[in-house]
């Protein structure tokens, strides 16, 4: 009776998640962006270079960086040339060109959004203006870097709201740019919108199905990471992307997980992420997500919250940080806490 009971319940609360009486409003259906970067037709056909460039659809990132590696300096500038779009999306590539690569592509791009990308200066490790457009960004030398953090943002963020002005620590660039100033030399952060986020928080925000694209673009960001010579990373994940980070966790290679505002991660518990790496969970008292019912039915909703004592998840300090994207604002314990487990201090 008692399981009935709460399969009553479960069912219920879903279905406050889809009419919008918990917190969730609505929002438009998204069609994720999956595949291999723009342009790989033409780059499957190029043979200047006498030999068969690594297929994108699907090349690992440790053939591909391989691959990078028995080129001249000649020939890699040449494909970095005739094929910004795959150079500057295909993990694997040494992350010199890809900054190379893409700067090419955002100059030669006419599309206002991506005026501010274009900026001289700014090392933009992914660029593809598909969809509402998606696009990785790094603060800190990657390539010297002890230390390296990713930050995985939630719904509504693009090309267009990566870095906006408003609301500055709910973008990716915001968070990134924050947790960077709090740790500062010896470490290195990415900001990555690599995947499809909901727009508004209506179905595709209660579901899975953009959280699963991401996840196989969000681990094979890491993979190339690894394929490059860096440092396995810490992984931030706000709101729907720890749904994403949820997914991703057995193979992401990630020393650590730190979830923030999040609705669930598809999983009962740390156990059932199947992860090697320590999971943290952050959430403050005035967080709109503590509204959202922390359920998985009928594949509605993201499960358990990770914030609960019984997720087994390590818990961040936030009672000072305020609301959904108060989390990263300068001064907080949060940020604070975040820093010192992006740079491997916490044990």
């Amino acid at each position: 009776m008692g399981r009935f009971t709460r399969t009553l319940t479960a069912v219920a609360l879903a279905a406050t998640v889809v009419a919008g009486t918990a917190g969730w409003a609505s929002g438009s259906t998204q069609r994720a962006v999956t595949g291999p970067p723009p342009g790989t037709a033409a780059w499957r056909a190029d043979t200047a270079l006498g030999r068969t460039l690594p297929d994108p659809r699907d090349a690992t990132p440790a053939q591909v960086s391989r691959f990078f590696g028995e080129l001249s300096g000649m020939e890699r500038q040449e494909l970095v040339e005739r094929h910004p779009l795959v150079v500057g999306n295909l993990d694997g590539v040494p992350l010199e060109l890809r900054y190379r690569a893409n700067s090419l592509a955002l100059r030669a791009s006419h599309d206002p959004r991506y005026a501010s990308l274009a900026v001289p200066g700014r090392q933009i490790l992914a660029f593809d203006p598909r969809g509402r457009g998606q696009v990785a960004e790094v603060f800190g030398d990657l390539r010297t870097a002890r230390h390296v953090s990713v930050v995985v943002p939630g719904s509504d963020i693009d090309a267009g709201t990566f870095d906006r002005r408003r609301d500055v620590y709910g973008t990716p660039a915001g968070m990134a740019r924050s947790l960077y100033g709090e740790t500062g030399a010896g470490s290195a952060v990415i900001a990555w919108a690599g995947y499809t986020t909901p727009v508004g928080l209506g179905l595709d925000a209660a579901t899975g199905g953009l959280a699963q694209a991401g996840a196989v673009r969000l681990t094979r960001l890491t993979a190339g990471l690894a394929a490059d010579g860096l440092p396995a990373p810490v992984v931030f994940c706000h709101s729907y992307g720890s749904v994403v980070c949820g997914i991703a966790a057995r193979g992401l290679g990630a020393t650590d997980l730190v979830v923030l505002g999040s609705p669930g991660m598809r999983a009962d518990d740390v156990a059932g992420l199947h992860t090697r790496a320590r999971v943290w969970a952050a959430k403050d008292d005035t967080d709109w997500i503590d509204d959202v019912p922390h359920v998985r039915v009928a594949g509605l909703g993201h499960g358990n919250d990770p914030a609960d004592e019984g997720f087994g998840a390590r818990r961040v300090p936030a009672e000072d940080a305020t609301g959904h994207t108060g989390y990263f604002a300068p001064g907080t314990d949060s940020l604070r806490a975040f820093a010192a487990i992006a740079e491997g201090v916490t044990r």
